[in-house]
């Protein structure tokens, strides 16, 4: 499956962004699907998950009750809407799929990457 992730930029602290990944090549209910981020200096982390029929999801910590993760499989593209933004949150996104049939959150679960998008969140 190929994956592409797009809709990041430049938000004052406290805006909202909304960031997409587009799938293709295989079917893409086959997958849970995954956001992470990465920092410059820092690893890669876990944000946010969603299985496979969209019915469960996982957050990291520290975007609880910020961020909501959600997919549409008629458009085989998921989503992360990112509000009350911080500039901590600044790093690179990437979208990720898991051929695993229950959420994870570790990203060396996960099977294909796609290319990030940048989120820069100033103050």
């Amino acid at each position: 499956v190929q994956l592409q992730a797009s809709g990041g930029g430049l938000v004052q602290a406290g805006g909202s962004l909304r960031l997409s990944c587009a799938a293709s090549g295989r079917t893409f209910t086959n997958y849970v699907m995954g956001w992470f981020r990465q920092a410059p200096g820092e690893e890669r982390e876990f944000v946010a998950a969603i299985s496979w029929s969209g019915s469960s999801t996982d957050y990291a910590d520290s975007v609880k009750g910020r961020f909501t993760i959600s997919k549409d499989n008629a458009k085989n593209t998921m989503y992360l809407q990112m509000n009350s933004l911080k500039p901590e949150d600044t790093a690179v996104y990437s979208c990720a799929a898991s051929k695993l049939r229950f959420i994870v959150t570790h990203r060396y679960d996960y099977d294909y990457w796609g290319q990030g998008t940048q989120v820069t969140v100033s103050s």
